[in-house]
């Protein structure tokens, strides 16, 4: 309980500095996490690193929602704090149509990596990116697996029978 106190205090530090970087708050299971507007991250990403001491990112992976679902994709920052120990997740919502967020490499050189394998498993394009292609599937590779639209079997490039 103590944990995300000191967790709201930095959302609303963030909030103080700019109202526009936060657009919601969530807690569940002693978790906060924050949405951050997509031109907003880097910015958001930034003042945490150098100014709340949450100078590791710890993970960067996306999620979809369903093409139902509008928006329909997640990125979600999980930032840690080796000063006070203490975690806080960002989140980024992302429309099928434009599903574009400025890369965070530049706060993170970790991100890099992250980046990639959520732009090859969900087709999320970090804009900026300094070398933006698969990481885990071949270049070849058709459309995004993990994607819920994606066919359970994938897709067969030739028949069997």
């Amino acid at each position: 309980m103590a944990d995300t106190i000191i967790l709201h205090e930095f959302v609303e530090k963030l909030k103080v500095e700019n109202p526009s970087w936060i657009s919601d708050v969530k807690e569940a299971h002693g978790e906060v996490t924050a949405i951050v507007p997509r031109e907003s991250i880097v910015d958001v990403c930034w003042v945490l690193k150098t100014k709340h001491g949450f100078d590791m990112l710890a993970d960067l992976n996306g999620a979809d929602r369903g093409p139902e679902e509008d928006p329909r994709f997640e990125v979600v920052y999980h930032l840690f704090s080796t000063k006070h120990f203490n975690r806080l997740r960002l989140k980024v919502l992302l429309s099928e149509d434009e599903p574009n967020v400025p890369t965070v490499e530049t706060v993170w050189k970790t991100a890099n990596w992250h980046e990639r394998e959520t732009f090859d498993m969900f087709g999320v394009i970090f804009d900026g990116h300094p070398d933006l292609r698969r990481i885990l599937l071949p270049s070849d590779f058709d459309g995004h697996a993990l994607r819920k639209d994606y066919p359970l079997r994938g897709y067969e490039p030739y028949s069997l029978t």
